[in-house]
């Protein structure tokens, strides 16, 4: 009879080649990110992590454009709003309103060529960073417990993370960005179908895409197939950088 502790893993010692292949850990992540964005539940939770992403995307571009940052608001309903002061039409308010659905994908993307070159500290230490630049901007209390709770997240597991709890998390930080971008696209178009889209007069307040028709006298419709298909390559594109992960 053998003895109970023969059969025992030891979990400090195991490694990577013990456990499998780490591709199988990034295709198991997009799998999870993949349902959990899909249930309702869920989704209104790990979308505040897009919202965030999304509004920093409108402020970087209103600061690159020259408009002055008014502050930022994010909502327990995960919407959120980035204010700025600027000429009310022209290229930079263009530019301004059309980041903010790419930015989460786009950062996805950047975060996964750093899991696929091995730099996961630094993935974990920017986001850390961007949180904390985001945080000087936050106009309202949520907003703030939404940003301090992301970054504390991320900052437990530089402390007390080890090797495969750092993958982990910086997989499942890039796959809620990629896939919870693309669903963010989804979304915009099915609320626009929904309560109608389009103004008539002033400028509309109803989502990114009607305010980009208003400002640029293109239809709203285009601008959704862009976020989707911004969002579909960037999928792809970070799916193919995460699956090269060589340490």
């Amino acid at each position: 009879m053998s003895s109970a502790t023969s059969s025992t893993l030891d979990w400090d010692n195991l490694s990577w080649d013990s456990l499998g292949d780490e591709r199988l850990l990034v295709i198991v992540l997009m799998v999870a990110a993949v349902v959990l964005t899909g249930e309702r539940t869920t989704w209104r939770v790990l979308r505040n992590v897009v919202t965030i992403a999304h509004e920093g995307g409108h402020a970087v571009a209103a600061l690159v454009m020259g408009r002055e940052l008014a502050g930022i608001k994010l909502h327990s309903d995960t919407s959120g709003v980035t204010l700025s002061r600027g000429k009310p039409r022209g290229p930079g308010m263009i530019f301004t309103a059309l980041a903010g659905y790419p930015a989460p994908s786009l950062l996805g993307v950047g975060l996964a060529a750093l899991v696929g070159l091995d730099r996961i500290q630094w993935l974990l230490w920017i986001v850390v960073a961007l949180l904390a630049i985001l945080l000087t901007q936050i106009r309202n209390a949520f907003g703030l417990l939404t940003v301090v709770a992301t970054g504390a997240a991320a900052v437990a597991v530089i402390i007390w993370g080890n090797e495969r709890t750092t993958l982990g998390f910086a997989c499942a930080v890039t796959w809620l960005l990629l896939i919870g971008g693309l669903r963010a696209v989804i979304e915009l178009q099915r609320s626009r179908r929904a309560q109608g889209s389009g103004s008539r007069g002033g400028p509309p307040v109803t989502s990114d895409a009607d305010q980009l028709a208003w400002l640029s006298h293109i239809p709203g419709l285009f601008w959704v197939v862009v976020f989707f298909a911004v969002s579909l390559v960037s999928i792809v594109a970070g799916g193919w950088l995460m699956l090269s992960w060589n340490p």
